[in-house]
């Protein structure tokens, strides 16, 4: 079964760099955005950078705006829907919308669903929605921890990972156990001491959870019982008691307006809304003389809860720690409820020690079979990601290129040698040569050559990826003539599995688009809705020639342009 992925639907952009407004409707597979420079290609990935939760900055308002606003619509899997909902957004029918604004000041708000959200609850909602690709981002694929990623990402040992990363965590809880067993035994007499004086105190108290909070509630009550009762007995007086009272005027004025109903719909929806009403102030009421007939004072049960109140208050004052009293009563519940287990291993001495050292030592030799079976894992698929990664490279042009995927392991007898991710540090290493040596991509691979490798590794890790949308901002830099018509052949392969979108100049990339949009200026140098079109047929062969020799109108330009579309359509 597939994997069930996204996909960008609608854009819409308001006052943002030279777009006045613009919406823009995307379908599936391969989209192309090209224009003249200055056009507001790049305000496109601005505005869906800033959807996203990128950094946001005053600059991008159109000069003479008080705010920008971007807008996407996604169609979601259903089990990103789930994610959202849970984090307080709404989807309706597999859609989601999120919506960001950011005003001439630089006071930014975003949205999801509707519902205001955060720009850090959003990115972390985004991953799986778009990759957004230019070469500035490329330049992250230089990065180890990227690498590592990636590589993680193409392997299949989610399970050894998992099994990994919880016996790393197991081992770093008893390390940290036994060192604090170590210096506890230090000064044990006066640590024994202090326990067992705040267990005394902490079971003498036995405060319970949410305690303090529902005894104040209650001692506000007692106290205002007379005032309750004055106040609630003069308005249900005022709402029931005499003739001229709420009660009596409500019900006759639903007695007329039910004598009514048949002769006009739109009043019948009216009387209809005023029967709900009528029936929720009966509820309120009710409610009203239910409590007030149960309200009474109890002199003994409030001095109880004053006692009790400051018994709790002089616990929390002596040994509640944290900046406000929630978090302080929190963490005292939680420093009672481990006290008696740090008690047992002070109390269990030298002998405690051992034992935990033993768990620990067990822990370590846990940790390290499962480090180095997951080490095993990632240097077998590190040679297949190598050998699909460079054999994508010579489809883009790049016969003599080679990546090789290094898994370099650190001394498992070591345990500084073990992280969060286990003992290996990847790297991807590049040649652009058939007798280059392999070196690091950050130190050999040029910006071109860098865009390049990253749309090699999409293609191959797509098809496991949950990323539903790929945008691609010069990826075609520095490129040209047969290596262009392959990097639009690698990106309408990518768009087999995902939506891809991309910004180019390249006729040879831009034949290759299911969906070709151009954007392109307004006499006065802005960009609005009837700028931003989907041109097909002889509108679509007038721009690829544009593209090719910057003459839509000449006819051997358009020949050429008939040509590479022909041309493309009939390799697809």
């Amino acid at each position: 079964m597939g994997i069930e992925r996204s996909s960008l639907t609608e854009l819409s952009i308001r006052s943002i760099g030279v777009i006045d407004s613009a919406e823009l409707e995307f379908k599936p597979g391969l989209t192309v955005l090209t224009g003249e420079t200055g056009a507001g290609k790049t305000m496109v990935l601005t505005a869906l950078n800033l959807i996203l939760g990128a950094k946001s900055d005053s600059d991008f308002v159109r000069k003479g705006s008080e705010r920008l606003v971007a807008s996407g619509k996604f169609n979601i899997s259903k089990e990103m829907a789930s994610d959202i909902e849970e984090s307080g957004g709404v989807v309706e029918e597999g859609e989601v919308v999120i919506t960001r604004t950011v005003t001439s000041e630089g006071k930014s708000k975003i949205s999801l669903g509707g519902v205001p959200s955060t720009v850090a609850q959003v990115s972390e909602l985004s991953h799986s929605l778009i990759e957004i690709h230019a070469q500035s981002s490329s330049a992250r694929l230089a990065k180890s921890s990227i690498q590592r990623e990636l590589l993680d990402s193409y392997g299949d040992y989610a399970k050894d990972l998992q099994e990994y990363a919880e016996s790393f965590q197991n081992y770093q809880d008893l390390s940290k156990r036994v060192d604090q067993l170590r210096k506890q035994l230090n000064e044990r007499d006066s640590e024994i001491a202090k326990l067992e004086a705040f267990i005394s105190e902490f079971l003498k108290v036995s405060p319970q959870i949410d305690e303090l909070s529902s005894i104040e509630n209650e001692i506000s009550r007692l106290g205002s019982v007379e005032a309750l009762n004055s106040g609630l007995s003069l308005a249900i007086s005022a709402l029931t008691d005499d003739e001229n009272c709420a009660a009596n005027g409500i019900q006759s004025a639903k007695k007329a307006l039910e004598s009514l109903k048949g002769k006009d719909s739109d009043l019948d929806l009216l009387v209809d809304q005023y029967a709900d009403l009528v029936f929720n102030f009966s509820d309120i009421t009710n409610g009203l003389s239910r409590y007030l007939s149960k309200l009474e004072a109890d002199p003994k049960r409030f001095d109880f809860l004053q006692g009790r109140k400051a018994d709790l208050n002089l616990l929390l004052k002596r040994f509640g720690r944290g900046n406000d009293r929630e978090e302080s009563y929190l963490n005292l519940l939680k420093d009672g409820d481990e006290a008696r287990e740090k008690l047992r291993d002070l109390s269990g001495g030298d002998a405690r020690l051992v034992e935990l050292e033993a768990k620990a030592k067990e822990a370590f030799v846990e940790m390290k079979n499962a480090a180095l079976n997951l080490s095993k894992k990632r240097v077998k698929y590190a040679k297949e990601l190598s050998k699909e990664i460079s054999e994508e490279l010579h489809g883009l042009a790049m016969a003599s290129a080679r990546v090789e995927v290094e898994v370099k392991t650190a001394n498992a007898d070591d345990e500084k040698s073990f992280s969060p991710f286990g003992l290996d540090e990847i790297l991807f290493l590049f040649t652009s040569h058939s007798d280059g040596n392999l070196l690091p991509l950050s130190k050999t691979a040029s910006g071109g050559e860098l865009s390049r490798v990253m749309l090699a590794l999409e293609v191959v890790l797509a098809k496991s990826s949950p990323v539903g949308t790929y945008i691609f901002d010069e990826v075609d830099s520095g490129v040209g003539g047969k290596a262009a018509v392959e990097v639009g052949r690698r990106l309408a392969k990518l768009a087999k599995n995902s939506q891809v979108i991309v910004v180019t100049h390249l006729a040879q990339v831009a034949a290759w688009a299911d969906q070709h949009l151009v954007v392109s200026k307004s006499e006065t140098g802005s960009v609005t809705q009837s700028n931003v079109v989907e041109v097909q047929a002889a509108d679509r062969t007038r721009e690829i020639a544009r593209l090719l020799s910057g003459q839509d109108q000449s006819a051997t330009a358009q020949e050429h342009a008939a040509e590479l579309l022909a041309l493309v359509q009939g390799t697809r």
